[in-house]
């Protein structure tokens, strides 16, 4: 993980860059990207005909190519975009492309402190991810789902293990697909693999397959659940143990498995998304208790409070005591925490964030075609042009706030660091 105490939680407002700036530099400029810890803001420019490059706090990269997309900062605050030079496709790193090029690569990923860097790739019509520029050994004719662990150091992805021709059907439900780990398959095939997930330590891996054209459940390490269902959900590992849960289809409603055995008492409607307090002990999962309904369930006991369109962005704290989500109902989003609905309504909210000891969540939310930040309901009280997600700080004291400003004469992208009791009042 990144070191958050490692980065700067002065109490201040500082402009980083002058967009308008960068526009008047640049033929075209694409949308900007902020760094996790607010000290750069990058965006994709054309600085020439028929060349496009990367400009970052106001200086463009030295290296400029056919096309830059997917531009994105790894948690260690590296800039990674996917570029093409002659036809030929690769990652560039701060401006820098790896040695080897492909035909095409796409699907960025990071490890979660951001030293490894992870995309899907394509050559000679095979497939196969890459590692900090190096390539599976064992390519395939097709690959999907690409998943990375935690640490970056294995990755793993749904792969055709056997060609089959257009409109063979006997051989496709005989099983033509496994998973791979670090490129190297499962002995067993399926009807399909879909959603996988990594054990912690990342040694172990579970999925999702379809056994039949009609029989699905929950494959690990290639060995699967003693029983099958008419669908499954993806499966989770416990982030303490080697244990694996699933949402399953059984019996015309849905329950929540664990290693193949039920373990909440009671069924939903549906039942999908579910997500692991950092002990491992508490379990939430957004659910609809009948149908056009829907909420959160915590340790499968659902809210009492509902939206009739859907719920969304799922947390939980790191002490696993709250959960939060994003509603929406009539057209209009909301915030909800703990089974009780924010008032205000909004165009759109992203994903809520609560401070590492619970007591506080921010969100980033739209309204009117302008950005806010909330915390615990209140707002910052200043709208943005552009907005990322808010963070705090380790003791949970202090807010961090990105955002672009604009006016009649402006457009300036500020990183600022606000005292979380200055907001709350």
């Amino acid at each position: 993980m990144v070191d958050l105490n490692a980065w700067d939680w002065e109490v201040d407002k500082r402009m980083v860059a002058d967009l308008r700036k960068w526009k008047e530099q640049f033929e075209y400029m694409e949308e900007p990207y902020v760094s996790p810890d607010g000290e750069k803001i990058a965006a994709v420019v054309k600085p020439g005909e028929m060349e496009f490059s990367v400009c970052e706090n106001g200086t463009a990269w030295e290296n400029s190519f056919d096309k830059v997309w997917n531009l994105r900062y790894a948690p260690d605050g590296r800039l990674v975009g996917l570029v093409s030079d002659t036809g030929a496709w690769t990652v560039a790193v701060d401006g820098e492309p790896w040695e080897e090029t492909f035909d095409f690569v796409w699907g960025t990923q990071f490890s979660e402190d951001g030293k490894n860097i992870i995309v899907a790739a394509q050559s000679g019509m095979k497939y196969f991810a890459i590692l900090n520029g190096t390539g599976w050994e064992n390519k395939f004719s097709f690959m999907t789902n690409l998943i990375v662990s935690r640490d970056g150091l294995h990755t793993a992805a749904s792969v055709q293990t056997i060609p089959i021709s257009e409109g063979d059907i006997w051989s496709f439900r005989e099983g033509c697909f496994s998973a791979a780990v670090d490129g190297k398959a499962w002995e067993k095939n399926f009807v399909n693999v879909w959603d996988m997930d990594f054990s912690a330590d990342g040694k172990h891996l579970a999925a999702e397959v379809r056994t039949t054209i009609h029989d699905s459940t929950i494959a690990v390490d290639g060995k699967t659940w003693p029983e099958s269902y008419p669908a499954v959900w993806k499966p989770k590992f416990s982030p303490t143990t080697n244990s694996v849960t699933a949402p399953v289809r059984k019996e015309g409603a849905w329950v929540l498995m664990k290693d193949g055995n039920q373990i909440w008492d009671r069924s939903f409607f549906q039942l999908w998304h579910h997500i692991y307090s950092t002990d491992g002990t508490n379990i939430a999962a957004i659910v609809a208790p009948k149908f056009g309904k829907w909420t959160m369930a915590v340790n499968g006991v659902p809210w009492s409070l509902t939206f009739g369109e859907l719920v969304t962005d799922g947390v939980i704290s790191k002490d696993g005591r709250r959960v939060a989500c994003v509603g929406k109902d009539k057209g209009q989003y909301y915030v909800a925490v703990d089974g009780v609905r924010w008032n205000d309504s909004f165009d759109m909210v992203w994903k809520p964030v609560f401070s590492p000891q619970g007591n506080h969540v921010a969100v980033r939310v739209e309204k009117n075609g302008r950005y806010f930040v909330l915390v615990n309901e209140r707002n910052f009280g200043q709208g943005f042009k552009a907005l990322w997600d808010p963070v705090f700080s380790p003791d949970g004291k202090k807010l961090l706030v990105r955002g672009v400003e604009d006016g009649t004469d402006k457009e300036q992208y500020y990183r600022r660091v606000v005292k979380i009791s200055n907001i709350l009042g």
